[in-house]
């Protein structure tokens, strides 16, 4: 099979989707993209997300910076920024474990602090302490990205909803959505939380697991910063030991969240007023932790979390006949690395090593950590 005559179908349309849709498309081959909702507004959704190298696992940092690589020469061919130069300060000790890793493969990292902390993000409450800042980390603008994206791929849509999968036995992969049958090559699934089921019903349980996670948006007290860095702070010292923020496009507004809650295999939560409590947990860190926003939400963003069970950060792909399935979580700032290796993959060139389950992609630093705790 030649990238010319190959006809690959891509099962969801959020970031990871579209990115292996885009690599397709631009090796020549014939792609379909089927997405049942908004592309990008399930767990892509959004107005930013945190690029990042900082990662346990060396091979991950690695994998950032290719992905880094990408995103920049995406800017050129969009002609939009789609990733922000105003860096990710990390505060406690996460940051500082990660640092040798960022530094080895060529990463812009070093320490700072006091005044050098104030000026890349002014918004924080006073912090003497040493932070980690990665130079090449920002906010992904995801909004533009999507759109460049799906205006990219405008031919290619079809808006319905994938009941299932399957290999056939004449090696081709079959598609049964809402209006549709259709069989292609390969199928790439790269669907969420929606994933899962669909990989079941071909006969591949993954070992995922789903949460539900909230993340509000802020105001800016005073006239938007000309730079504003993303945030990770894993100090404690502000009463969260999870939290992340970045700026929204404009730099009037910052997005923060801390944590999910966990959900029952239906995707029904658990406890009711799970997310509830978050939010109300999120607002009070903003408040003691971040002073120069106004502790009062303009906006929220609910989306699903599926991890694999190796590492939060992890991800790998399987493959079952002629079905290629995506599972992991944290992807957007990877996904145009990830989408190139799984386009490749369809095309027959092989599975990334690294992406395969074996791999346990995330999981190298992760696990020995976890035995010490």
């Amino acid at each position: 099979m030649t990238a010319a005559s190959a006809d690959v179908a891509v099962v969801g349309a959020g970031i990871v989707g579209l990115s292996t849709a885009y690599a397709l498309a631009d090796q020549g081959a014939t792609v379909t993209v089927y997405e049942r909702g908004v592309p990008g507004n399930a767990q892509s959704g959004g107005e930013s997300r945190i690029f990042r190298h900082a990662h346990d696992d060396r091979r991950l940092v690695e994998f950032a910076g290719q992905a880094r690589q990408i995103w920049r020469d995406w800017e050129v061919r969009f002609g939009t920024e789609l990733l922000s130069r105003d860096g990710v300060l990390a505060l406690g000790p996460s940051g500082q474990r990660r640092l040798d890793a960022m530094r080895s493969v060529g990463v812009r990292a070093h320490v700072i602090a006091g005044e050098q902390v104030a000026e890349h993000l002014p918004l924080l409450a006073p912090w003497q302490e040493p932070a980690v800042l990665d130079e090449d980390g920002g906010a992904i603008r995801t909004r533009a990205c999507i759109d460049a994206l799906v205006d990219a791929l405008r031919q290619r849509f079809v808006f319905d909803e994938v009941l299932a999968v399957r290999s056939t036995s004449a090696g081709t992969a079959e598609v049964r959505a809402g209006g549709t049958r259709s069989e292609h090559d390969r199928v790439v699934v790269c669907a969420g939380r929606g994933t899962a089921a669909l990989a079941r019903g071909a006969g591949l349980p993954l070992p995922m697991r789903q949460a539900a996670h909230v993340r509000l948006t802020y105001p800016v007290r005073e006239d938007p910063p000309e730079r504003l860095a993303c945030l990770l702070d894993s100090s404690g010292a502000f009463g969260e030991v999870g939290a992340y923020a970045d700026p929204i496009p404009g730099n009037a507004a910052y997005a923060v969240g801390l944590d999910d809650t966990p959900v029952h295999d239906d995707g029904s939560v658990i406890d009711p007023a799970g997310l509830a409590a978050i939010a109300d947990r999120t607002t009070a860190y903003v408040a003691r932790a971040l002073p120069g926003l106004d502790p009062r939400p303009i906006d929220v963003r609910h989306c699903w979390v599926t991890e694999v069970p190796w590492s939060p950060d992890g991800f790998a792909a399987w493959e079952l006949g002629s079905l290629l399935i995506l599972g992991g979580n944290h992807l957007f700032k990877h996904a145009p690395a990830v989408g190139r290796a799984l386009a490749r993959a369809a095309l027959g060139e092989g599975l990334a090593p690294a992406l395969q389950p074996e791999a346990r992609l995330g999981a190298e630093l992760f696990e020995s950590l976890r035995q010490t705790l």
